[in-house]
């Protein structure tokens, strides 16, 4: 008898390391630590660039001791894990798993992370925005494909939110940061207006992006991924991503913008 009850609480133990070691394996084949140090390259080379337009140059040992501790690239999978463990689970992650860990999956996101490492390059991302815009209006069978892919996933307007949110929080930190007086409500405005250009650059750059990244598949191959982004397994994926990538963003661009009015500050003492 006391075996008969121990089972069950043995199998309640069990259930939540299981779906956490799948979920493990969920960051693995989807590579998100490859992504994430990608995306923190891009950030330290960002904030170079806000070294040399907000600081004079002056930042120095200090702001690179900052901004490294600010793209933890740990802190960010870990970011997308916890939205990744709030929207799949059960069949749906596995769904997930299957495709991703298939030789066409892997694939996919080989090529979204190389194409994102080389639009680290100026003289890349200016052609593959060249290429969108010469496909523009010319009834590109591939741009059509890409047009459903984007559309079905709300990925402009995912990623214009996403932009808009990440300049409010780094607004707001230098609000914080005592680099100027502003409300909430002032910030939010002149975020706001930065909307249509934002949207603009956004449109290019995405299907720029994808055209590149997706160019070595064959129109069956991005098909099938299309298909699959829509199941509601892919759906899901989706909204994971862009939860957990869109918090980390703001965390990140909050903690840079503090970090910014504060270097500001000490330059003026």
């Amino acid at each position: 008898m006391r075996a008969f009850f121990l089972w069950p609480v043995l199998m309640m133990l069990a259930v939540p390391a299981w779906a956490d070691a799948r979920l493990t394996v969920l960051v693995d084949v989807l590579q998100l630590q490859e992504a994430a140090h990608i995306l923190r390259a891009e950030g330290l080379a960002y904030a170079d660039d806000l070294d040399a337009d907000m600081l004079n140059g002056q930042g120095g040992a200090g702001w690179q001791v900052q901004v490294d501790a600010i793209y933890d690239a740990d802190r960010m999978v870990e970011r997308v894990r916890s939205a990744l463990a709030q929207e799949l689970e059960g069949e749906a992650l596995e769904n997930v798993i299957t495709y991703f860990a298939s030789d066409v999956g892997q694939k996919i996101i080989s090529l979204e992370n190389s194409a994102r490492e080389a639009m680290r390059q100026n003289d890349v991302e200016e052609a593959a925005r060249a290429r969108y815009a010469a496909l523009v209006g010319q009834d590109d069978p591939r741009l059509g494909q890409l047009e459903t892919f984007i559309q079905s996933g709300d990925m402009l307007n995912r990623n214009v939110t996403s932009a808009l949110n990440s300049n409010y929080q780094f607004m707001r930190g230098m609000a914080d940061g005592d680099a100027f007086e502003m409300s909430d409500d002032q910030i939010l405005a002149d975020v706001a207006g930065d909307m249509e250009e934002i949207t603009e650059d956004t449109t290019s750059w995405l299907y720029g992006y994808f055209l590149m990244a997706y160019s070595p598949l064959s129109d069956a191959e991005l098909a099938s991924y299309i298909r699959f982004s829509q199941t509601d397994a892919g759906e899901s994926l989706n909204r994971a991503l862009f939860d957990g990538f869109g918090t980390a963003y703001e965390d990140i661009s909050y903690a840079l913008g503090r970090a910014v009015a504060l270097n500001m500050t000490a330059q003026e003492l």
